[in-house]
């Protein structure tokens, strides 16, 4: 059963295209698929799941794991989740699941999925709508002067480089990035920071818009960057003893059900 689910949700990528792995190419390359990702994740025991119904999967992505993916052999958020659905509902095949929004791979935290079209469509109007509440948590170098503000900057994305990076309003294809933070009292990031030779700070951020590497390089921008962030803080301070993760989560999520409309919010109180 579950090398047959497995079979049917893989991306294989050649040159700038994706196509779909046909099954009998899948079922000559699983079994080492399967052993790679399955060393690392468990597809029934390690997937967070925070609530589940027939319309929508709220979940947490681990940092390192992409939301979506088109590379063969990485594990993503779609893909895992395809087959938790699979293997849990006894239903044959493929299960219908749509991102409604992303989070960098780096990057840890709450997403919710759609598992049906009209919860998608529902969930995509919140979205653009300012219906959704995305609330994240994050370690910087120094402290931010003043300790709460609203940041509105243009940003614009080198495709080339997959970076992004404050610009002029009058830049070709520039957006408007929009957030808020203050100074956290949180326990969150306690544990790096107590062992980062460096004055850091928490923060407590609200993301009004969704753009490319947006919290990332806002904050770099404002002189305060992530710690661990080697794409916009590549001389950030290092943990002695293990790979210094980028500090950045999710920690919030706030919408309504798409059928009930119940107001729903979904919150971790430590890093994972």
């Amino acid at each position: 059963m579950f090398l047959t689910t497995l079979r049917f949700y893989f991306n294989i990528s050649i040159g700038q295209d994706s196509i779909g792995i046909l099954p009998m190419l899948i079922f000559f390359d699983l079994r080492t698929i399967f052993y790679e990702i399955t060393k690392e994740y468990d597809m029934t025991n390690n997937i967070n799941i925070l609530y589940e119904d027939t319309q929508i999967l709220v979940c947490v992505k681990p940092a390192g794991v992409a939301t979506q993916s088109k590379r063969i052999g990485s594990p993503d958020m779609v893909s895992l989740l395809k087959n938790h659905i699979s293997m849990t509902s006894g239903k044959s095949g493929e299960p219908y699941l749509a991102v409604i929004h992303r989070l960098d791979q780096p990057v840890s935290g709450i997403l919710v999925f759609a598992k049906t079209p009209a919860a998608a469509k529902e969930l995509n109007r919140q979205l653009t709508t300012s219906g959704f509440g995305k609330h994240y948590y994050a370690l910087v170098v120094g402290t931010p002067e003043p300790p709460s503000a609203d940041l509105e900057n243009y940003l614009v994305k080198d495709a080339r480089t997959n970076t992004s990076r404050i610009c002029q309003k009058n830049t070709a294809d520039a957006k408007l990035a929009k957030l808020h933070y203050n100074l956290a009292d949180t326990t969150f990031f306690a544990d790096i920071a107590s062992a980062i030779s460096a004055t850091t700070s928490q923060l407590k951020i609200k993301l009004d818009t969704g753009r490319h590497h947006q919290i990332r390089v806002q904050l770099s921008g404002m002189g305060c960057p992530i710690i661990g962030d080697t794409k916009y803080n590549p001389d950030s301070p290092k943990l002695a003893t293990r790979r210094t993760p980028l500090c950045l989560c999710a920690y919030q999520l706030e919408f309504r059900h798409p059928v009930t409309k119940k107001a729903m919010t979904f919150s971790l109180d430590h890093y994972i």
